[in-house]
């Protein structure tokens, strides 16, 4: 197994006149959860996009579970579960089981195989007593924990993950934080999760904060989230 989940080493994205990533150095661990902190503008998401290769990285070295996004970027997309946020990907009419089922056929699964995997991340994720439920019908939450089934499907050893609670309650966005967690160590995933949440970023095991394209500071172990605000208002200001 590679040593690292995640490394970039002096990564730099320019998009248009902005320098959206400059010189940025990170690391995750297997089994480790990273959170990305930062105002909006801080390279947050295209951090994501870049390790994800959607969007390609200027300079620097990138590789995510052992593969550079340069040179092998449909390794990298093989080894990663992405989820950018957003429900417009969901068919609404469409029960989670059969949507689940949807796009594991999409990523290559035969019939029998996707049924199989729906129903087992259906369950493991909380959703078997609602998994014939129109997806229009769910719950903000409930939605969440089909996002991180959708971005499991394809057993990644990576998951990328861009504000997964953002319109859900606290309460729900709790489960889903320990799922996550859990998910992690049980599988020995790598997690990188952005959020604005600092009471989510301070759950994380290590927390990373993003100003100006730049890495403002890492943190390791507990951390409050008055901690946190204080840090990246001090590291905001000019």
């Amino acid at each position: 197994m590679e040593d690292l989940a995640v490394v970039t080493s002096r990564l730099s994205k320019r998009l248009g006149a902005v320098q959206a990533l400059a010189d940025v150095d990170l690391q995750v661990e297997w089994g480790e959860v990273v959170a990305l902190v930062g105002p909006n503008g801080a390279g947050k998401t295209t951090l994501i996009r870049v390790l994800s290769t959607i969007v390609l990285p200027d300079s620097g070295r990138v590789e995510v579970a052992g593969h550079d996004v340069l040179r092998d970027g449909a390794g990298v997309r093989r080894a990663v579960g992405l989820d950018l946020g957003g429900e417009r990907a969901w068919y609404w009419r469409l029960t989670g089981r059969q949507n689940l089922e949807f796009f594991a056929a999409l990523g290559g699964a035969r019939r029998s195989e996707a049924q199989r995997v729906a129903t087992t991340l259906l369950y493991e994720l909380g959703l078997g007593d609602v998994a014939d439920r129109r997806v229009g019908r769910f719950s903000t939450g409930m939605r969440a924990r089909l996002s991180l089934a959708r971005a499991l499907l394809g057993s990644p050893r990576v998951l990328l993950l861009d504000e997964p609670t953002a319109s859900i309650d606290p309460v729900s966005a709790a489960g889903f934080r320990d799922r996550l967690r859990s998910l992690a160590r049980e599988r020995s995933l790598g997690v990188l999760v952005s959020t604005h949440d600092l009471v989510e970023a301070a759950a994380a095991d290590r927390v990373i904060a993003l100003s100006h394209g730049r890495v403002a500071f890492s943190r390791t172990g507990a951390v409050g989230a008055d901690e946190l605000a204080l840090e990246l208002a001090l590291a905001a200001t000019p």
